[in-house]
């Protein structure tokens, strides 16, 4: 095979030819190929030759990423990726073999991307979810709620270590304390063990409902992907607007699907007693106490009660 030098020199003087000498004497030159030709010594003069556009590639992209612009303006030939060389002899004969490796930007994205999809949202902004907090930045942005963030670790420690549950938990408190935040952290963590989950703001979902009277298959499929869902959070449950459909043919049917078998969490502003006071009257039928009592009895021996105390944070910068 004829060397690039020899190529260059039968080439006509041009403006071209000294362009890519210049570089060919770049790369040469460059401390990453003279690191290289110390590791694999019986790498030649001709050998590097020949393989000018694998250590140009090389020199070019360990350049880029040293000054990495992220992962969205990478240019290098593979995005996330970087080339590494290798090389080896066979009969006399020296090879010099090229390697995309994936970057750690590239490898952070794909695990967020594989942790997203196990998570479904209805209504609740994604990015709560995407959002990788450990146990010390949740614990220390509002200490008034210590309490509460030390059982919800506990409970996602426990689950990571025996498996799935048959109990929730029940998140209570004050507006704004960060019910929805503490929900999307153990989601978060626990869909990096592989666990799915969904998470239902319920004023606007019990709304969604209303229109799909008219696509019952999509009506069906919703439903039975929150009953099926390894950990479904019901968000700011007794909120919606309920009518007996929702509460008996929806709520109820989903937690009594889940009930011994998958853990069901919810966020709410009432107290468990609250709640059941809200499930036992609705618009159109009045007041149903034994209708409210029926649901509860599905949820209330399935969770456990944490208390969310700390300042309001809505509308923080």
């Amino acid at each position: 095979m004829e060397s690039l030098s020899h190529i260059l020199k039968s080439m006509p003087n041009s403006e071209w030819r000294r362009k890519a000498e210049v570089k060919i004497k770049a790369v040469m030159d460059d401390a990453l190929v003279h690191k290289f030709r110390e590791k694999y010594p019986f790498v030649d003069d001709y050998a590097v030759k020949i393989n000018m556009n694998k250590l140009y590639q090389y020199v070019t992209e360990y350049k880029t990423c040293s000054n990495c612009p992220g992962l969205e303006n990478c240019p290098n030939d593979m995005t996330g990726h970087y080339t590494m060389l290798t090389a080896d002899t066979d009969n006399d004969r020296v090879y010099i073999h090229e390697e995309k490796v994936a970057c750690k930007k590239f490898t952070s994205k794909q695990l967020q991307d594989a942790i997203s999809s196990r998570i479904r949202t209805f209504h609740v902004d994604p990015r709560m979810i995407s959002r990788s907090f450990s146990f010390g930045d949740i614990l220390e942005t509002d200490l008034d709620r210590a309490k509460a963030v030390m059982q919800i670790n506990d409970y996602v420690n426990q689950t990571m270590e025996t498996g799935l549950q048959t109990r929730g938990l029940y998140l209570c408190g004050s507006f704004g304390t960060g019910k929805t935040f503490l929900m999307g952290y153990m989601l978060h963590q626990l869909a990096k063990v592989g666990m799915t989950g969904a998470i239902v703001y319920m004023p606007d979902f019990a709304e969604d409902l209303k229109g799909m009277f008219q696509e019952p298959s999509k009506l069906k499929e919703t439903i039975d992907l929150l009953k099926e869902t390894d950990l479904l959070v019901f968000d700011d449950i007794g909120a919606e607007n309920l009518n007996p459909w929702l509460r008996d043919h929806v709520i109820g049917a989903i937690v009594n699907h889940r009930m011994n078998r998958k853990p069901t969490f919810f966020t709410s502003n009432y107290a468990l007693h609250d709640l059941e006071k809200h499930f036992s009257f609705t618009n159109k039928d009045g007041d149903e106490e034994y209708k409210g009592q029926r649901i509860m009895d599905r949820i209330r021996p399935f969770v456990e009660v944490v208390e969310v105390t700390g300042t309001n944070k809505r509308g923080r910068s």
